[in-house]
């Protein structure tokens, strides 16, 4: 389970923050509409909603089991990276005008880090309540939150530069990413077998 990397993750974002100038912080990203500090504003673990994770459980098949099943439903036509997108990016600017930059970065070193703590040794398999599929295992849950994390960071990076992507990451990311398309279509395309369009496999 890559808590260690999730950890990571949020210091890193932490770090780059911390060294960015007030212009840097309002500077627009590739993303239409966003700015860096909404970029982080999103991105930042909220100690609230962490916290429900902490005993909330749910008996039952889960509706995803790994990052890649929760990504599909999201990313398929009418999914909720495409009828959602826009109250995405709304929420984020709000949080990023409402919370003072110290706070904004102290989630990424204090708050997120502190609610893994708390999680503890929980089974990764483990059951949890998700407010638009139901239920989802702490392992999916985990694996998504690492990509929108990296990639969001290449966001970052994109717009005001610093230093890569750790590899490992990266590669973590990328098989999340592959197992998202269907495996025989994303084998014909890769090779060159089949001219089907199988890329983005999310927005």
């Amino acid at each position: 389970m890559n808590t260690e990397m999730l950890d990571e993750l949020w210091r890193s974002w932490a770090e780059r923050g911390a060294a960015l100038t007030e212009e840097q912080w309002a500077t627009p990203t590739r993303l239409p509409g966003w700015s860096v500090r909404a970029l982080f504003a999103h991105v930042a673990p909220d100690p609230a909603i962490m916290a429900t994770m902490r005993d909330a459980r749910v008996t039952g098949p889960p509706a995803a089991a790994n990052g890649s099943e929760i990504l599909r439903i999201f990313n398929a036509p009418g999914g909720l990276a495409h009828t959602a997108a826009d109250d995405i990016a709304g929420q984020a600017s709000a949080t990023a005008e409402r919370i003072d930059t110290d706070a904004l970065l102290r989630r990424f070193v204090e708050d997120g880090p502190r609610a893994l703590g708390e999680l503890g040794a929980i089974d990764p398999a483990t059951v949890l309540p998700h407010p638009h599929l139901g239920a989802v295992t702490y392992q999916a849950l985990l694996e998504v939150a690492i990509v929108d994390v990296t990639v969001h960071l290449l966001d970052l990076i994109a717009a005001v530069g610093g230093p890569p992507v750790p590899q490992a990451t990266l590669r973590s990311v990328v098989q999340v990413l592959a197992a998202v398309a269907d495996p025989a279509d994303f084998i014909e395309a890769a090779t060159g077998r089949s001219t089907s369009t199988v890329l983005p496999v999310m927005r």
